[in-house]
């Protein structure tokens, strides 16, 4: 053979071998979970990134939702302890507290088990790699909350049934230190619309209800968040106006508060935030804890 012969087929090669590296991913590279206390799951490098600083509120700021916060800690600390709990579904009014409250609870609760607690943050897109994340977690040493905020499923959407076999459905199951917790605005994931498609289409229409229904099911909890009265939105503002020592007289804050909600057509935790985030502003004080 040839010296040109030779040299052609090794071009051959390099470029086979370019090919097979471009179509194999590269292995993934262990996590250092010691890293951070919370991380973010990017699914197309099968990558969890460190949070160096979670954006959240401290638990006792979280007013007029004692009884979902008391529920959620407790569940959260026999996770901690190695005890059965429960994957949650925290849903309902929009702004009062739903993703706040898995946030504090995790820096609440995170340092009284013998392993540490770490946060994994998965978007709703990327729902369907949640086998992937658990995999990787999966007989790692800490204990993990995996996190989706505003979980919905719309028309022609059929990520879902992967959500409900990673969480009880699959073969493996869910990881013993592997919980989930969820937000959402609706209590059965699934638009009204996807449903009565399913049943239009559907021999048996019954059969797609109990599809709506078996998605929210893999959630042990439910955790309700309704519209808020007025005295507890006066109240989650004086808790925040407290806590950051604003110095304005009540009647003032009330009735500011007040009007501000008014013109924002809603009560809620995150129009209080709002509030005072503006009321700080204008009194010239920086919101630090």
């Amino acid at each position: 053979m040839s010296e040109k012969d030779l040299k052609a087929i090794a071009e051959r090669l390099d470029r086979l071998v370019r090919v097979v590296e471009r179509a194999v991913p590269a292995p993934t590279a262990p996590v250092d979970f010691a890293a951070a206390d919370a991380f973010v799951w990017h699914p197309a490098e099968a990558r969890l990134e460190p949070v160096e600083s979670v954006n959240r509120v401290a638990l006792r700021l979280l007013k007029g939702i004692d009884r979902p916060r008391d529920i959620l800690a407790e569940n959260t600390r026999r996770f901690m302890h190695g005890l059965p709990a429960n994957n949650a579904l925290l849903w309902g009014a929009r702004g009062m507290g739903k993703s706040s409250l898995i946030k504090a609870v995790h820096a609440e609760v995170g340092g009284d088990g013998d392993r540490p607690l770490k946060l994994i943050e998965i978007h709703r897109e990327d729902i369907e790699s949640l086998p992937d994340v658990m995999a990787l977690v999966r007989g790692a040493g800490d204990r993990f909350i995996l996190f989706c905020d505003d979980l919905s499923f719309e028309s022609e959407d059929t990520s879902y049934k992967s959500l409900k076999a990673a969480l009880e459905g699959g073969i493996e199951g869910r990881p013993d230190n592997v919980i989930l917790y969820a937000t959402s605005n609706r209590r059965h994931l699934v638009t009204r619309d996807m449903a009565e498609n399913q049943a239009s289409t559907a021999i048996n229409p019954h059969e797609a209800v109990e599809e709506k229904v078996s998605l929210s099911d893999r959630f042990g909890l439910w955790l309700g968040f309704h519209r808020c009265s007025q005295d507890e939105y006066l109240d989650m503002v004086q808790g925040y106006v407290a806590h950051y020592r604003l110095a304005i007289a009540t009647a003032d804050l009330n009735a500011e508060a007040l009007e501000w909600a008014t013109t924002r057509g809603a009560r809620s935790g995150r129009v209080a935030w709002q509030f005072v985030q503006d009321l700080a502003g204008r009194l010239g004080v920086v919101l630090a804890d």
